[in-house]
């Protein structure tokens, strides 16, 4: 075996962001590409004598990325590849690898919940020591480099066979083979009462879990079948594949759509829940009803104790700004700290490591505690089953319950996919032109109370993100938030976030797009949404 030093041209407009550089699979597939980008993620980070975990959700492309990235981690002088089999992890299993062998940090490949296939999405991302996603600073100086890389190294060898569990040698490099699964379930059976949740399932509880051919299918077969003993079949989708099936892997009423029209069919079993394309989001749904990401953020933080890893208590609360506020209403029930912080999981990552929060959770189907440093889908559907075991109530009821307790904050979020870029920034340009006048205005029988853009000051690390979505509140606690997402690879999305809080009992049943409705008209006048972009109607609903 010899290293080879490949001279390569600067590869440019490749900026990745803290969930990695995400782009269509032929982009990755070019000559140099991907090894121009894995040359300055060591280059920045360090290679030599250090240990890292890989792995990746087994999206098309997943497995010849791994074979590149050992073969130039071993030409880079890193000691040792901690991977899975099949170069396959999902992205909390990475995380919880990462911190437990104390590894000096790890690449996942993955798109998240994009599409997988040979015309899909492709990516890759760096996780730090601490198993969470790599701060600003470093995704920078990562872009950096491949603006000036002129070479890259990489050893001349053989494939290393990734299906067999072991040790293995790639130079002078260590590669551990190591079963992607075992780690993590060890831990999930640590954090939630498996007992009690055995028993219900034998009493005859029923759920589904679609998988949607996705890297969550391996671990939810071992833990709730194997383990936790629910029926042979309970998870669906269960084998990852390539192209996933060709489902988009993305846990929503739309994109999961057979589940939910199992959970509101004539015989829904009692619990449903779905994962995406590398395990780190969740949806979860009753018996004929759906529990938004906010509410069961809410409903997890109310109801943590009842888990044996969270008997002590929470420390606090984080939610993303666009999150509704109804685990702020639990937090101060309970007493605890609420961190309210940009879109992106590095913000909970520094209040986890500072011992400020135990749980946090995004809208965006994400919900995660501070047993790894990425959200967890398949923990947010056991600690579900855990208050489901304890409590011996539906899911509707328990929704009720929280509810008449807390109050309801309906919510949604409206995604307009794929908007031509230029139309969406003159959009949010001319919207925050007029935030300073908009406050005590009426529209659509609502009051103005405030209008701002979020900007937030890290109580950690003291730095600030600017920028982080417009925001409109509203005299009666209705709020609409604005932002433009870049995690699809065309165009931009533009999410609309909507909030109404209702404390009165007797309009609980209320249809959230009917309850939010005046606030709907109101996002839609304020920003001229169908004058920009030329839609009136988003692509997805959540």
């Amino acid at each position: 075996m010899s290293i080879e030093i490949v001279s390569t041209a600067p590869i440019a407009g490749q900026k990745p962001g803290t969930s990695g550089l995400r782009k269509k699979t032929p982009v990755f597939m070019r000559p140099h590409y991907l090894e121009n980008f894995v040359q300055a993620i060591f280059d920045v980070v360090g290679a030599r004598g250090k240990t890292f975990v890989l792995g990746g959700d087994g999206r098309y492309f997943n497995d010849r990325a791994a074979q590149v990235i050992l073969r130039m981690a071993a030409a880079n002088g890193a000691a040792r590849v901690i991977v899975g089999q099949g170069a396959i992890l999902s992205t909390p299993a990475a995380s919880h690898l990462i911190r437990l062998h104390g590894t000096d940090g790890g690449l996942i490949l993955s798109a998240s919940h994009n599409p997988g296939g040979p015309a899909e999405d492709f990516g890759l991302k760096f996780n730090m020591p601490n198993g969470g996603p790599a701060p600003e600073p470093v995704t920078e100086a990562i872009f950096g480099r491949t603006a000036t890389l002129k070479e890259y190294r990489i050893l001349a060898a053989q494939d290393v066979d990734l299906t067999a569990i072991g040790r293995v040698a790639l130079g002078d490099m260590t590669v551990d083979v190591v079963d992607p699964v075992a780690d993590y379930a060890a831990l999930m059976e640590r954090l939630f009462d498996f007992p009690a949740i055995c028993a219900m399932f034998a009493a005859g509880f029923r759920m589904r879990f679609d998988a949607m051919c996705a890297v969550t299918g391996p671990y939810a077969r071992e833990i709730l079948e194997t383990r936790l003993g629910a029926a042979p079949g309970t998870v669906i989708n269960a084998t990852p594949l390539p192209d996933f099936g060709g489902l988009h892997p993305d846990p929503n009423p739309v994109w999961a759509r057979a589940l939910m029209d199992e959970m509101f069919g004539a015989d829904a079993p009692d619990f449903g829940a779905a994962s995406d394309g590398d395990g780190d989001r969740n949806m979860v749904v009753g018996r004929g009803i759906y529990v938004s990401p906010s509410d069961s953020l809410a409903v997890l933080a109310a109801n943590a104790t009842l888990a044996p890893g969270y008997r002590a208590g929470l420390k606090g609360v984080a939610r993303s700004m666009p999150t509704s506020a109804a685990v702020d209403r639990v937090a101060q029930a309970l007493g605890i700290g609420c961190h309210e912080t940009p879109t992106g999981w590095k913000f909970f990552g520094n209040l986890l490591d500072a011992g400020k929060v135990t749980l946090c959770g995004e809208e965006s189907f994400g919900t995660g505690s501070d047993h790894v440093r990425e959200k967890d889908g398949l923990w947010a559907v056991l600690m579900w089953l855990n208050i489901l075991a304890v409590r011996k109530q539906s899911v509707a009821e328990i929704l009720t319950s929280h509810w008449s307790s807390f109050g309801r904050n309906y919510y949604s979020r409206h995604d307009f996919e794929a908007v031509d870029a230029a139309k969406a920034d003159a959009m949010a340009t001319a919207l925050r032109g007029i935030l300073p006048d908009l406050a005590g205005q009426h529209l659509h029988g609502l009051t103005i109370l405030s209008a701002d853009e979020f900007a937030y000051t890290d109580p950690v690390d003291g730095s600030v993100s600017q920028r982080q979505g417009v925001r409109i509140r509203f005299t009666d606690g209705s709020r609409i938030v604005l932002r433009l997402s870049g995690t699809g690879t065309e165009g931009a999305t533009l999410r609309l976030y909507l909030e109404r809080y209702e404390a009165d009992p007797d309009r609980f049943s209320l249809d959230p797009q009917l309850a939010l409705a005046p606030v709907i008209q109101a996002a839609h006048s304020l920003a001229r949404i169908a004058e920009y972009i030329g839609r009136s109607a988003p692509d997805v609903i959540t």
